[in-house]
């Protein structure tokens, strides 16, 4: 095989690998981040504009000293409850990766916080489809957590439209889809 064919072999095996690697890193607030400064960004609106999947991650950034990352039920989710969390985070910069579909809910712990309106759920789905948000099937009744697959819950909630946008999402390993390429030249000269 000359070192043409051997090239072309290998560049098809990237690009394989790189069509497959398709999970995103989701950046909670885009630009503003995790805050209640004014204008504090309108997280509902920015979650329904997302297309959340498995393998995906979400990142909150913020300052440890003013927030911090509390994972409720969608009951608690609705008051602003953290006594029954499942989990707080405290970092300043947690990135949580989805490791099962379902509704994960998100509140600031501060007091106060919440209310003003520093709150996500993220929804995620298996596939991406184009029905309009009347016509979808109601939520599960599950609050999955990251780590452990979805746990039964009495709560449901209501199933924000997941819209693809690219606003905001980091692709995840670009560099690393770039080097598949490189290292598929290189492999393909060096044998």
């Amino acid at each position: 095989m000359g070192v043409v064919e051997r090239i072309m072999f290998f560049m098809a095996v990237a690009v394989l690998c790189v069509a497959s690697s398709t999970a995103e890193v989701y950046k909670v607030g885009d630009d503003k981040g995790w805050t209640t400064l004014s204008p504090i960004p309108d997280y509902k609106k920015w979650s329904s504009t997302k297309a959340f999947k498995v393998g995906d991650s979400i990142v909150f950034e913020y300052n440890p000293q003013m927030h911090n990352v509390v994972q409720v039920n969608y009951t608690d989710y609705k008051k602003c409850n953290t006594a029954a969390a499942i989990r707080t985070l405290t970092s300043g910069n947690d990135t949580i990766p989805i490791k099962s579909k379902g509704h994960y809910f998100y509140i600031c712990g501060i007091p106060g916080h919440c209310a003003m309106g520093q709150k996500v759920d993220i929804r995620v789905v298996t596939h991406v489809t184009q029905t309009p948000p009347t016509a979808q099937a109601p939520a599960s009744p599950s609050v999955p957590t990251p780590s452990s697959g979805p746990s039964p819950s009495a709560d449901s909630a209501p199933a924000p439209s997941p819209k693809k946008s690219s606003a905001g999402t980091i692709s995840k390993g670009l560099i690393g889809k770039f080097g598949f390429v490189v290292l598929a030249v290189v492999a393909a000269v060096a044998f």
